[in-house]
C-alpha cells in the first residue's frame, strides 16, 4: 500500500501518520505575494477605482493582481492559476469594475463554488464600487428567493451566484443570461470536486459568444484544462507560485485513547494563551454541533459552519470568527471550501481528513501570507 498509507477498520485508505509531523522550516521567510515597486496608481483605471482602493488601504499590488490586471483592462481572456488568499479576486473585480464603468453596456457573471466565497466576493465588490453607481446581485443557495429576484429587477451590472441557484433562476426565465459578455469562473478546481461541470457548462451556453472570459484554478488538471479550452479564446496565462504549507507550518499529532480523553486533551490545549484563533475540523455536521455546545459549555466562545446551518447563520458565524467576536469555529470540509481569514493561529484537525489532499487544504487556513501556522491531528 505504500508509506504515505494505512488501513482504517473500514477497509479505506488513511494517511500515514508521520505525513502529520513536520516542523516549519528555521529561518524560512515565504516569498512577498507584494510587488513592491508597483502602485495602483501604475493602472489605467478610473479615479473613483483609484480611491476606493486607497481607501481600503490597498499600497502594493499582489503578483496575481500585477500579472492579471494589464490584460483582463486590454480585454483579453485569461486562465489564472492562484490559490485563495493571492489576492485574486481583486485581479478580477478591480479591472472588470473599470471595464463597466466606462461602458454601461457590459454586464458581468461570476461562479463560484461555495456560498461563502460568493458573499466574500460580494463584500469586495461593494467596498470596491462606491460611487460608480454599480450594483451586484448575491444569487446562491440558503436564502430567500424572493429577495434575489427583487435584486435582478433592479438590472445589476454584476451577479456572483452559485451553479445551483443560478441555473434555477435561469430556467424560472428570471435571471437572463444572454444579456452578459463578461464571465468570471472563480475556484474551478472546488468545482470540479463539488460535481459542478454539467451546471457550469449549461449556463456558460446560454452566454453571448462575444465575451471575455476570466478563468482561475488553485490546480490545473485535465478535467479543468478540457473547460478552460471550450470557453476561453486565445487566453493569457498566469501563474503564482503555491506556497507549500509544509515550510511554514509547524505539524504534529496528538494521541488520544477515549473520546472523553480527547475532548479533555483538546480543551487543555485551547487554554493556552498561544491558541489564539483556532479552526477545528469535524468529519460530521453532527460531530461539529456536539462539539461546539461542550465548548460552549466550558466557557469557550465557539460556533460552528456546516451545510445544515442557514446561510445566515454560517455568514453570521464566519464574521464573527474574523472579527475576533469568537476564538474558534468549527467546521466540516463543505463548509470550509473557499474560506480566506486572517491570523488563524492554530487548524486542529479534532477528525482526521479523508484523503491527504484534504488535509493540505485544511492545515492551509493558517501560516497564510507569509506568517507561521500551527496544525496538530488527533489520532487514536
Amino acid at each position: 500500500m505504500g508509506r504515505n498509507y494505512r488501513r482504517t477498520r473500514y477497509g479505506g485508505k488513511k494517511i500515514a501518520r508521520d505525513k502529520y509531523i513536520s516542523k516549519a522550516q528555521d529561518g524560512y521567510e515565504a516569498p512577498s505575494v507584494y510587488v513592491e515597486e508597483k502602485s495602483y496608481n501604475d493602472y489605467d483605471i478610473i479615479a473613483t477605482l483609484k480611491k476606493n482602493v486607497e481607501r481600503k488601504g490597498y499600497i502594493h499590488p499582489t503578483k496575481i493582481q500585477d500579472q492579471a490586471i494589464p490584460y483582463v483592462l486590454d480585454g483579453k481572456d485569461l486562465l489564472g492559476l492562484a490559490s485563495t488568499g493571492s489576492g485574486k479576486t481583486d485581479a478580477f473585480l478591480i479591472p472588470i469594475l473599470n471595464k463597466i464603468s466606462k461602458d454601461r453596456s457590459q454586464k458581468c457573471l461570476i461562479i463560484v463554488p461555495t456560498r461563502e466565497l460568493a458573499s466574500q466576493i460580494q463584500d469586495e465588490f461593494r467596498e470596491l464600487s462606491k460611487d460608480t453607481n454599480l450594483y451586484a446581485a448575491l444569487l446562491i443557495g440558503g436564502e430567500s428567493v424572493r429577495k434575489q429576484i427583487d435584486s435582478l429587477r433592479r438590472n445589476p451590472q454584476f451577479v456572483i451566484g452559485t451553479p445551483g441557484r443560478l441555473k434555477d433562476l435561469y430556467q424560472r426565465r428570471i435571471l437572463k443570461l444572454e444579456q452578459f459578455n463578461n464571465l468570471i469562473l472563480d475556484e474551478v478546481d472546488r468545482m470540479l470536486d463539488m460535481g459542478f461541470i454539467p451546471d457550469i457548462t449549461f449556463l456558460v451556453s446560454k452566454l453571448k459568444q462575444e465575451k471575455q472570459a476570466l478563468f482561475f484554478s488553485a490546480t490545473m488538471s485535465d478535467a479543468a484544462e478540457k473547460i478552460a479550452n471550450s470557453i476561453l479564446r486565445n487566453p493569457v496565462r498566469v501563474q503564482v507560485e503555491k506556497e507549500s504549507p509544509l515550510k511554514n507550518i509547524d505539524q504534529d499529532i496528538v494521541k488520544y485513547q477515549s473520546n472523553q480523553q480527547k475532548f479533555s486533551i483538546l480543551t487543555d490545549l485551547l487554554i493556552k494563551d498561544s491558541f489564539e484563533k483556532v479552526l477545528i475540523f469535524s468529519r460530521t455536521k453532527r460531530g461539529a454541533d456536539s462539539l461546539t455546545k461542550a465548548l460552549r459549555e466550558d466557557g469557550f466562545r465557539a460556533d460552528a459552519i456546516h451545510g445544515n446551518k442557514s446561510q445566515n447563520n454560517r455568514s453570521r458565524a464566519l464574521d464573527s470568527f474574523k472579527r475576533n467576536n469568537l476564538d474558534i469555529l468549527v467546521a466540516t470540509d463543505v463548509a470550509s471550501r473557499g474560506l480566506d481569514i486572517p491570523n488563524v493561529s492554530h487548524v486542529i484537525n479534532y477528525d482526521e481528513p479523508e484523503d491527504f489532499k484534504t488535509y493540505i487544504h485544511r492545515i492551509g487556513r493558517t501560516g497564510r501570507i507569509g506568517k507561521k501556522g500551527n496544525a496538530l491531528t488527533f489520532v487514536n
